[in-house]
């Protein structure tokens, strides 16, 4: 039997990376993790998830506080310190940081920092001569800026949202080119601290991945605060013109340009896998994505992938549980985990906060799942006046025979968290007359679920 120098070698040491260590140490396989980065942290902690959200919430609180008097406060004249606001996003983000590090150098696992590619199936070199051998690997490498569609971008020059987090002054006025979560959570954040902010996006609505409600209510509110919103656009081309950068695109059947300080290029990541040698390894890719199956096994069997370098889903949650499912998969052959992305959540931090679990009305139908559906809004829901909260929604999809939830949407305060009810409903199983007979204490955000969860209680008593 050939020896190997570990059991398992984890190659990224972010939230996927972390978790399949975690796991396999915890099984008792003698486990190594590789990161390359010249950070450690990952994504989310890093250039993601935690900075975004940090900055969203200052811009959030500047924005009820210029918005007081509608409650009867008198503030005075808000002002803000923007060197103030990414010193306190900084140093929460060196916590998180710090902390992940501490769980990486300190775990029951070996940490090697090195760039790591195969030599062969198992074998990774580490530069320098250096190489390691184990029986298997779950690649967790995450995921990389997509490079621009236009070669005008690169000659102009743009910020991502990697630069983004770290900017030491704001524009005076920025293009984003794309628009999904990021694109629509820089949007916000910018215009709510000054900045003039055009939006320009490729697909006939904004946040694609949602039903066409959700996006069109973003875009009402984007308007409302002063974002120039451009949908169903193609880009032509970019181009300087004094001190200012100009996009040119076309926009119904018209070319269109609009000029800016700067332009934040936000349309999308791809895997990091470019300089893995996967080819060494017999691992599959399709476009830069590490192929798995639902075991989250990759073409060559002793090797797994979690995280942004797989996909389907781009979520933090969701590559921790590739991580762990792929490490129980490779210990316990004979009794495998599949991922089941049934309860799949997407959630976006903007104000009103977006947020959807389970199916959208455009993947039921994509899907030629039959669906029943009823939604409720904000602007005639208790404490969503009181809080002067009017924007947005909530929906739910569910089976026309027994009524069992399979999805839920709601754009409106609090989103991200008022999503989880169902999918603690869906979790379990239930059906729309069963949310509709829970208690739900009044007057509360969460209460709103009743409403639609009655409609459709009522239709199928009907049917």
């Amino acid at each position: 039997m050939q020896k190997y120098d570990f059991d398992v070698v984890v190659i990224g040491g972010g939230s996927g990376g972390y978790a399949a260590a975690r796991t396999a140490a915890a099984a008792g396989l003698k486990t190594a993790v590789i990161e390359g980065g010249s950070e450690v942290g990952g994504l989310c902690i890093l250039r993601g998830c935690m900075p975004t959200k940090a900055l969203l919430y200052a811009s959030e609180v500047k924005h009820l506080a210029e918005r007081a008097d509608t409650w009867g406060v008198r503030p005075g004249k808000v002002t803000f310190d923007f060197a103030r606001v990414m010193a306190r996003k900084n140093a929460q983000i060196k916590d998180f940081a710090d902390f992940r590090a501490q769980q990486l150098a300190g775990g029951k696992f070996k940490f090697i920092r090195a760039r790591a590619a195969f030599l062969d199936a198992h074998t990774v070199g580490l530069g320098g001569g250096k190489k390691l051998t184990a029986k298997s690997f779950v690649l967790a490498t995450g995921s990389r800026v997509a490079p621009a569609p236009l070669p005008q971008l690169n000659e102009v020059g743009f910020i991502t949202s990697d630069d983004a987090v770290a900017l030491k002054r704001l524009p005076k006025s920025l293009i984003i080119l794309g628009g999904g979560a990021i694109a629509c959570e820089f949007a916000q954040f910018f215009a709510r601290f000054g900045v003039k902010v055009t939006l320009v996006q490729r697909s006939q609505n904004i946040l694609k991945e949602f039903d066409v409600d959700a996006g069109m209510e973003m875009e009402k509110v984007f308007r409302r605060e002063a974002i120039q919103v451009f949908t169903g656009t193609t880009l032509l081309d970019a181009n300087r013109k004094g001190k200012s950068k100009v996009v040119s695109f076309e926009h119904k059947g018209k070319r269109v340009s609009v000029s800016a300080d700067e332009i934040l290029f936000a349309l999308g990541r791809v895997p990091a896998t470019v300089a893995l040698g996967l080819e060494h390894a017999g691992v599959k890719t399709e476009d830069g994505r590490i192929v798995t199956n639902a075991r989250m096994q990759t073409s060559a069997p002793h090797i797994y992938a979690a995280g942004d370098c797989t996909g389907p889903h781009e979520i933090v949650h969701i590559a921790i549980q590739q991580g762990e499912t792929a490490v129980h998969n490779l210990a316990h052959p004979e009794a495998p985990h599949r991922m089941d992305y049934r309860l799949l959540i997407s959630v976006v931090f903007t104000d009103p906060q977006v947020a959807f679990v389970g199916l959208t009305e455009k993947a039921a139908a994509a899907r030629k799942i039959p669906f029943i559906t009823a939604s409720y809004p904000f602007n005639d829901h208790g404490k969503s006046l009181l809080m002067e909260a009017k924007d947005g929604f909530v929906k739910l999809l569910a089976n026309p025979g027994k009524g069992e939830i399979l999805g839920g949407a709601c754009v409106g305060p609090a989103g991200g968290e008022l999503i989880h009810e169902i999918v603690a409903a869906m979790a379990k199983r239930m059906t729309v007359r069963e949310l509709a007979a829970m208690p739900h204490y009044h007057p509360t955000l969460a209460e709103i679920w009743t409403y639609p969860a009655e409609e459709l209680a009522e239709q199928l008593k009907a049917a």
